[in-house]
């Protein structure tokens, strides 16, 4: 099986990014909590990863296979967006908002003080899964944080997703219950 090519998005990209994000995050517990009606999903969660989308992709972190059929958006060490912003608050109902806020705020209450690479979203369009590209795009950003010498960290609300992590090489160093069940996981500095 010939490897995939790897590469950073760009702002044409941004399209297929977000319906394969969309797509692949239909049953994510966070996903589903934060924008949980079945006829509004689609449209909030556009807006919640092309926010995600626009703030990281001139940074590029965002690491793609086939113009965003599998993505992985990174966040660099002692990066502050002031997130959310008024252009995702203009496009979110008050109640959604509300949820990604505090979600926002939990996740980020249980992060480590010391600098760390940040797997901010992870995800592969469902057509394309079983190809292991997921664990290829993740394998830039922690290249990267590697160069750097810093761990990485990410979490995830998925159950199924802590084993997955763990088996490959992520260690569980936090956990919170509000406002929904969360790990925070980390994967030590490499030496590259």
């Amino acid at each position: 099986m010939t490897a995939p090519e790897i590469a950073v998005a760009a702002p044409e990209d941004r399209e297929q990014v977000l319906a394969s994000l969309v797509a692949a995050f239909t049953k994510d517990p966070v996903l589903r909590h934060l924008f949980p009606d079945d006829p509004t999903y689609p449209r909030y969660a556009t807006a919640f990863f092309g926010h995600l989308f626009d703030k990281r992709v001139h940074k590029g972190t965002i690491w793609t296979i086939e113009h965003g059929r599998s993505v992985a958006i990174w966040e660099p060490p002692s990066a502050d967006d002031g997130w959310p912003d008024d252009r995702l608050a203009a496009q979110l109902p008050a109640d959604a908002l509300t949820r990604v806020r505090a979600y926002d705020e939990a996740v980020h209450a249980a992060l480590p003080a010391a600098p760390f690479w940040y797997l901010g979203v992870l995800g592969t369009h469902p057509d394309s899964a079983g190809r292991r590209w997921g664990h290829a795009v993740m394998r830039a950003g922690l290249d990267r944080a590697a160069a750097d010498g810093l761990p990485a960290v990410l979490e995830t609300s998925n159950t199924d997703n802590v084993e997955v992590y763990r088996r490959a090489g992520w260690e569980v160093v936090d956990r919170f219950a509000e406002p929904l069940p969360t790990w925070i996981m980390r994967l030590p500095a490499r030496v590259r």
